[in-house]
């Protein structure tokens, strides 16, 4: 599943004052390369944070914006070796310890994002964070019973958080527990009727419902509030396949391929759009390597069956 939850990150800021020495050096560096992330512009970041570190080489604040720049810059492996570094130098660095565990899970490292979370509970057990982290963890690993109670721990430190209750909806829903699911979205859209997953994943429940239409409508509002989502496009192309409409469902499916290339159900979406039109040669290019590499997806295997018997 995608991450559902929108975490803010908060760059580390230190006010330098006083006479010129090296401390003082590297926190205007430090506030130099904060200046330049707030421009976008994340590689001149990088030089001033770099500058910094060659002032303090044990300098954990300094490694921590770096990898928020590198993370900007979709530079996963640099923005974890850099978290390491921040927490060598300083093992109780909550803030980089939470990072590094959302981008091992990003990374497939789900075992030591486990670790992380772990750590995570051992420094502050009344952080949410820590929780959401172990519940997103639980969840990668299929653990969906210690998901849920992680996630709802979560939501108990933090009743206002809205996410939270998606992600443990969403823990139902891959459990086929629609009813729960549609529960606790009800509960969160008291809460923030404009968070967008809130409305992919009703979509999705209504989807696996046969309830196209309502589908449709719901991932329409999810696009509405957030329009950069490759995956909203896909939904909403799937559910256009399924209500006759093929060809506006390809192109949103298309879309959502350039979007986000790595996502397989769009590739699934392609070879279902391709069963329904009739083309064999083309569904089977799609279904039988999605069939090899996620044979519990939905949707695969059936419409492997019916592509082999065109």
């Amino acid at each position: 599943m995608k991450r559902i939850s929108n975490v803010m990150l908060v760059l580390f800021v230190i006010i330098a004052f006083g006479c010129d020495n090296d401390e003082n050096k590297k926190g205007r560096f430090l506030l130099k390369g904060n200046e330049k992330m707030e421009e976008n512009d994340p590689k001149s970041a990088m030089q001033f944070y770099t500058e910094a570190l060659e002032l303090d080489s044990t300098y954990s604040d300094a490694y921590y914006n770096k990898a928020l720049a590198h993370l900007q810059l979709n530079q996963l492996g640099e923005s974890i070796q850099d978290l390491g570094l921040a927490i060598r130098h300083k093992p109780d660095y909550y803030d980089a310890i939470f990072q590094r565990g959302l981008n091992y899970l990003d990374n497939g490292e789900f075992y030591n994002a486990k670790e992380d979370a772990l750590k995570l509970i051992e420094l502050d057990d009344q952080n949410w964070k820590s929780y959401f982290l172990t519940g997103l963890v639980e969840e990668k690993l299929k653990n969906f019973s210690k998901a849920y109670e992680a996630f709802g721990k979560a939501s108990d430190l933090n009743p206002e958080n809205s996410d939270l209750l998606v992600n443990q909806a969403t823990v139902l829903f891959y459990q086929k527990d629609y009813e729960g699911a549609k529960k606790l979205l009800d509960e969160a859209i008291s809460i923030n009727a404009m968070e967008p997953n809130l409305h992919n994943l009703r979509s999705m429940i209504y989807f696996d419902e046969q309830n196209y239409s309502d589908a449709l409508y719901a991932v329409e509002k999810a696009i509405s509030l957030d329009k950069s989502q490759a995956y909203f496009y896909n939904n909403k192309g799937l559910y256009l396949l399924f209500l006759n409409r093929q060809e506006e469902g390809l192109d949103l499916i298309n879309q959502s391929i350039k979007m986000d290339s790595k996502n397989p159900y769009a590739l699934r979406n392609k070879g279902i759009y391709y069963v329904m039109q009739g083309d064999k040669t083309s569904a089977l290019q799609y279904l039988v390597e999605l069939n090899q590499n996620y044979p519990d997806m939905d949707l695969v295997q059936e419409y492997l069956e019916k592509a082999q018997a065109l």
